[in-house]
């Protein structure tokens, strides 16, 4: 609100009430002095009243009311763990794992608001994070098009990239496996796109390292139970969708398992995943409702003016 404004309205007011005051006065003086009993004033004066009533709360819509009202919204940062070994270029999932998961992170980064960071993190058995968080989803799309795949699986990799990219510095276990303390990041998510066939060593540690930060893992299963055959450095090799290795990590860390064992599937997933809800301040204009106010005041006090004397004033 501004308070210039308020201030120099109030005080317009003030003058024009004081001046009404005077003028009433002297009228009723003028009377007496002609000898001549005043009339009953009442009605008069009752729309004067809320005529200056109404200048008044004019007065306060023009300097700009506003309240601030509790409004949730989904924010924060997410991490979209994109698994790209050998085993998501089967094609259970048409016209493969990596094409079907591909499609559905492009649906959920363009379902997001602008109020929600999002980075892409790549993982086999290493993992590289290859768009930064940022408001501006982009990026993430492109990273999400660059996607190949290639060698093995870590999920526990994939978590200690997603929770470096979340941080800001590197996240690694101790040489005897201990977590590292990263801070409390309650705001942030990592949604993991994954086969779950797993060959690291770290999952568990890794998984605790984000619970005790407070991130959310939702995992989202690529492919068939039932599995097929993918054919890796000219050896042809068995692959199915681990589901209990991604319900795991999910129930861990409070996230969401979502399978997804078609494409149509996966493309509803993007509007289901659910994202931390942030409750914040902003401002409500109200000069609106104020005007209204001041609007029906004016006119009564002006009705009451003409009715009782026949001039507006």
């Amino acid at each position: 609100m501004n308070l210039y404004l308020l201030a120099l309205g109030l005080l317009v007011t003030a003058a024009l009430a004081a001046v009404a005051v005077v003028f009433a006065r002297r009228r009723s003086a003028e009377w007496a002095a002609a000898g001549i009993t005043a009339p009953n004033r009442r009605r008069t004066q009752l729309g004067t009243g809320f005529t200056i009533g109404g200048l008044a709360v004019l007065a306060v819509a023009i300097a700009g009311p506003t309240a601030s009202v509790p409004v949730p919204r989904a924010s924060g940062t997410v991490i979209l763990a994109m698994d790209v070994s050998a085993s998501m270029g089967a094609d259970d999932i048409a016209p493969s794992r990596l094409a079907a998961a591909q499609q559905a992170a492009r649906s959920f980064i363009r379902a997001q608001p602008d109020s929600v960071d999002i980075g892409v993190v790549a993982f086999e058995r290493g993992a590289l994070t290859t768009a930064r968080p940022d408001a501006d989803h982009s990026a993430a799309l492109a990273a999400i098009d660059r996607l190949r795949v290639t060698g093995g699986t870590s999920l526990g990799t994939a978590i200690l990239a997603s929770l470096s990219a979340i941080t800001g510095e590197k996240v690694a276990l101790g040489r005897d496996g201990a977590a590292p303390d990263v801070g409390y990041w309650p705001s942030a998510t990592i949604v993991m796109f994954s086969d779950g066939q797993d060959l690291g060593e770290n999952t568990e540690s890794a998984v605790a390292v984000a619970g005790q930060a407070g991130v959310r893992v939702h995992t989202v299963g690529i492919g068939t139970t039932a599995g097929t055959a993918v054919k890796v450095d000219g050896y042809s090799l068995q692959t199915a969708l681990d589901e209990d290795a991604l319900a795991s990590i999910a129930e861990a860390t409070r996230g969401t398992y979502y399978p997804g064992s078609d494409a149509d599937r996966l493309d509803g997933i993007a509007s289901t995943i659910d994202l931390r809800l942030t409750v914040s301040d902003e401002p409500l204009p109200l000069a609106g409702a104020f005007i209204a106010v001041a609007l029906a005041l004016l006119t009564a006090g002006s009705a009451l003016t003409v009715f009782r004397t026949g001039r507006v004033v």
